[in-house]
């Protein structure tokens, strides 16, 4: 099938992507949105703008789009609208997306692809946290975490690559504090910056942090492609 990625830059809804090829499709076309807020409950926001250069890096095309509210039913009328135009510029059969857990997505996901006739496709759906997470990294994933938001992460961990050495620090808080070790809840953002699907790495040259005492924002300013690390996709 020929598949448009519901992409936000982060570990799920990339690693979403490579499933989806070596289990036979084709990904045309990358769908991402940019919400009005963080206050949006179905859009991805830290460091959004930045999907460009993933987009780049994986030479996979993008439909970029900014919602002008955070209402739900808004949001879903911009999603059906950027996925109409990847029907008609790029013929595709259905929609990939990283959900793991969350029903509400998949809810409103499942809703819009029915009225559009597309197929649905979340490979990742009900993995067991911790082995997914471990399967990140031996896929050789990076990614850094760009916002916390729950008890038991602090500032520390914002603009920090999830490594085999800090997972297990992250499973022992996802215990004693009672979050989604891979982040699911909301607990934190990531933002992937090499993986197989990556013909460059992409290196942060500036970036700021946010912390309020309880949540935390790693903000993206300056990033570009290191195209003298130019590799063969896996």
């Amino acid at each position: 099938m020929k598949l448009a990625s519901l992409f936000s830059g982060g570990k799920d809804s990339t690693f979403a992507i490579l499933k989806s090829i070596r289990d036979g499709n084709k990904v045309v076309c990358l769908v991402t949105l940019q919400p009005k807020s963080d206050e949006s409950t179905l859009l991805h926001f830290p460091n959004i703008e930045f999907t460009k250069l993933q987009s780049k890096s994986m030479g996979i095309p993008q439909i970029f789009a900014t919602s002008t509210s955070i209402n739900i039913k808004d949001e879903i009328m911009l999603l059906e609208k950027n996925l109409v135009k990847a029907i008609k510029n790029y013929n595709i059969d259905g929609i990939v997306h990283g959900g793991i857990l969350s029903d509400y997505q998949k809810k409103h996901y499942s809703a819009t692809c029915e009225s559009l006739n597309l197929k649905l496709i979340s490979p990742l759906w009900h993995k067991d946290q911790k082995t997914y997470m471990k399967n990140l990294i031996e896929e050789g994933f990076r990614f850094i975490i760009t916002s916390v938001s729950a008890g038991g992460l602090d500032d520390s961990w914002l603009g920090k690559e999830v490594t085999k050495k800090n997972l297990e620090t992250l499973e022992k808080l996802s215990k004693n504090y009672g979050f989604n070790m891979n982040f699911e809840g909301g607990e934190a953002e990531t933002f992937v910056i090499d993986c197989p699907l990556f013909l460059y790495p992409i290196e942060i040259v500036k970036s700021k942090k946010s912390w309020d005492g309880y949540r935390g924002r790693f903000e993206i300013t300056d990033a570009n492609l290191v195209y003298s690390a130019r590799k063969s996709k896996k």
